[in-house]
């Protein structure tokens, strides 16, 4: 099997690049097995591709910000006869916030991923958490090396436990020197000998053995401290070696600054070897448990040494069955305790290096490269059978359980407040009519779909704000303090057409006649007001609420006449700037743009007028050309728009723009019955669950609300009204697609969809 790794790679001084550089050697070694042609993608921090001098074996460089770089190696990866992919994972290896920019590029592989994740975090951001549930979607394995991350994946990100695999960290299969050129060198020559290495940073506590220092020289006057490592990249560029410099001031202070050894070197894993076996005593003296995997440590333990350490999370699997020592966090007086027994009692001692040493053999590389081999062949095998498989257009499995949390925390006895920050409704911001219309709609559909008593419950609060805010001509106010205080006189068109849609909506939809005769009531008070529409998006929802209405009431000539009256200037705006290459309503794409094809196709719907059919289809494919392009949806960007003849903006994307294009292909479908709309309609609703170009969820698992947005930089974490219920919306309508499953589930017929015929 030919594969891809995914990772830092030597000669960059990293701990994964000299993991993944091992893992490659260990997997290759079985020639029988695995391609000579396996190759590296590999992670720069360089802006400038020639920085590292890399080995034949990385035949593609992704600079770390550069997000065009992340693509291209997902099509290079595709191209190269690859088998699968193992991807080495750290949030801070990966370009963007916590390393989002990987996301695009595992989205795109078309081969198995098998990921290796070297962090993680018991008390991960949003963002963290997001980015290990989207790895763990796109991945057939996810390897951990410690026990405990296993249950932090199942209980703490949500990962089954049938993904993950445990492997613990492997470690050089190398034999202690009779004649260690180590021990005649600086440092241990005739000396007792405490050793820590690695990159040097303050999180490593390397503090707390130099204090522990006095009260062991006092003892054993010949014990040499022994610190081998550079400082970490990041510490340099920001504090220079201040913390290398503070160590030796305390040496110097407690007078022990000839028991302390700094080589300030990165060495080969074989002279590593030679120091790990040449020292008395390993100490790692971290500062916090929050490490589920430690390189070093597992070094240590395989070259056989007695290990002093802190009891992180790593340390308390490893160093368990009389394996090592263990000391508190930043407790030099345990720790100076545990040393002076241990060169008090060279038996205990020996037994220590004993212990790790018999342990260590299972980790060797060889070992271990057998252990991933066996992975990836179960990986493949899985992908196989997969694809082997006839899926459905929609997946009810891969949707998150309706719950109406987010909205029920939004609304209050007045109605529904508009903003939230993070979830948390925004009370200074008030209400809206054009959320409480949109949360009418959707109680509606959650009581048709599941008779929600909770969605029930709160259909009245939307239905008495809408009146509340009806003036006495029929008109309609928009915004309301929290204080009850209107904010404007007029509403907007847009939202004059979005509560017309929700009265129709609840005239042909009610769950009781109360309800149906009290929206009529407010229904009919409004239209006068529809011949004074002008702007096309309120002309638009409002045919979509007449369309609506005109089910429970089809033989309503008056409104038939108002219907037909409010398409004909939407169908003129189409005549008038319709040109080669442009089918749109206007000079330009903006906001809620799936409304304008929506309407005409409901108009159609309910009239069978010709034209609008024709103009709902033709603005619907080239909108469908526009932002479905890439293979998902890519809604038009409010940060510009998108004006005939110009690039697209792509960001920020905004939620209602997937409510509309789920609604439109949905509409689509009831009138063709062309299963293609079906597959757009999920395809699109995908774009809340991550099928985007950042590949990030705006649905939030835990608040069960929605993300506000879309931009460059990730998710905005706001979860208000707007977004949350164009989410639901959104999610009530796929379901609602499934009712007709039964059309749609012809093997042949997915067989074509696959294959892009239908």
């Amino acid at each position: 099997m030919k594969i891809a790794y995914i990772s830092t790679y030597p000669p960059r001084e990293c701990g994964i690049a000299t993991f993944n550089n091992n893992l490659l050697k260990a997997i290759g070694h079985d020639t029988a097995t695995v391609s000579a042609d396996s190759f590296v993608v590999a992670m720069t921090d360089a802006e400038q591709l020639n920085t590292y001098e890399y080995p034949p074996e990385v035949e593609y460089i992704i600079r770390q910000e550069n997000q065009k770089d992340y693509i291209r190696a997902a099509d290079y990866i595709n191209t190269n006869l690859t088998d699968v992919c193992i991807l080495e994972h750290e949030f801070g290896i990966y370009g963007g916030e916590s390393g989002l920019y990987i996301l695009p590029l595992i989205a795109r592989l078309q081969k198995p991923l098998v990921t290796i994740l070297h962090t993680i975090l018991k008390d991960p951001s949003y963002v963290q958490l997001t980015i290990i549930r989207e790895i763990a979607k796109y991945s057939s394995k996810i390897v951990v090396m410690s026990r405990r991350a296993v249950g932090f994946l199942t209980s703490i990100y949500g990962i089954s436990e049938n993904k993950i695999r445990y492997i613990e960290h492997g470690v050089p299969d190398l034999e202690p020197k009779e004649d260690n050129p180590v021990k005649k060198s600086l440092g241990f020559k005739d000396k007792k000998v405490l050793f820590t290495f690695g990159l040097i940073s303050r999180n490593k506590g390397l503090e707390t053995v130099v204090q522990a220092l006095p009260d062991i020289v006092a003892r054993h006057p010949d014990v040499t401290y022994v610190i081998l490592g550079t400082t970490h990249p990041g510490v340099i560029r920001n504090s220079g070696e201040e913390y290398r410099d503070s160590l030796k001031r305390m040496a110097k202070k407690l007078n022990v600054e000839n028991n302390l050894v700094f080589i300030n070197k990165f060495v080969s894993e074989e002279e590593l070897h030679d120091y790990l076996t040449a020292a008395d005593m390993y100490i790692t003296p971290y500062l916090n448990e929050a490490q589920i995997t430690s390189g070093t440590l597992s070094y240590a333990i395989g070259a056989g040494a007695a290990v002093i350490s802190t009891p992180y999370w790593h340390a308390q699997e490893l160093l368990a069955e009389n394996r090592g020592k263990l000391f508190d966090f930043r407790d030099s007086a345990a720790l100076a305790q545990i040393v002076n027994d241990l060169f008090d009692n060279q038996v205990l001692l020996q037994d220590l290096k004993r212990n790790a040493f018999a342990y260590g053999m299972h980790l060797r590389w060889p070992s271990i490269g057998k252990v991933f081999i066996e992975t990836l062949e179960e990986s493949i095998h899985h992908a196989n059978l997969v694809n082997e498989e006839t899926t459905r257009i929609i997946d009810p499995e891969m949707m998150p359980a309706f719950s109406m949390a987010h909205v029920q925390r939004l609304t209050d006895d007045t109605g529904i407040v508009q903003h939230a920050k993070y979830g948390i409704p925004n009370l200074k911001e008030g209400y809206c009519l054009d959320d409480n219309a949109r949360a009418l709609i959707m109680v509606i559909q959650a009581w048709q779909q599941n008779k929600s008593k909770a969605a029930l419950e709160l259909l009245p609060v939307y239905l008495s704000y809408i009146q509340y805010m009806q003036s006495d001509d029929g008109n309609f106010r928009n915004f309301l303090s929290f204080r009850r205080e209107y904010l404007d006189e007029v509403g907007t068109e847009d939202s004059f057409g979005r509560t017309v849609w929700a009265l129709g909506y609840l005239i042909s939809n009610a769950p009781n006649n109360s309800y149906r005769e009290f929206a009529k009531e407010l229904f009919d008070k409004s239209v006068t007001h529809f011949s004074q529409l002008r702007h096309l998006r309120g002309l638009g929802n409002t045919i979509i609420g007449l369309t609506n209405y005109l089910k429970a009431h089809p033989y309503d000539e008056g409104i038939i006449v108002e219907l037909n009256q409010l398409a004909e200037p939407l169908k003129q705006a189409y005549r008038n700037h319709k040109a080669s290459g442009w089918h749109w309503f206007e000079e330009k794409m903006t906001y809620d743009n799936a409304i304008l094809p929506l309407a005409l196709l409901s108009h159609y719907q309910t009239t069978m007028d010709e034209e609008s059919l024709a103009i709902g289809m033709e603005s619907m494919n080239f909108l469908t050309e526009k932002t479905m392009s890439a293979g998902y949806l890519n809604p038009v960007g409010n940060d510009g728009w998108l004006f005939k003849d110009k690039e697209m903006a792509i960001y920020d994307q905004q939620a209602i723009e997937t409510m509309a294009m789920v609604l439109m292909y949905f509409k689509a479908y009831e009138i063709t019955h062309n299963l293609s709309y079906i597959k757009q309609m999920y395809l699109s609703y995908q774009w809340f669950l991550g099928e985007n170009s950042l590949r990030l969820p705006l649905y939030d698992y835990e608040t069960k609300g929605c993300g506000d947005g879309l931009q460059t930089s990730g998710v905005n974490r706001n979860q208000g009204a707007e977004s949350t219920l164009a989410y639901w919306i959104s999610h009530l309508t796929v379901l609602k697609a499934l009712e007709f499953e039964y059309e749609f589930t012809n093997p042949a017929e997915l067989n074509d969809i696959k294959q892009g015929i239908i």
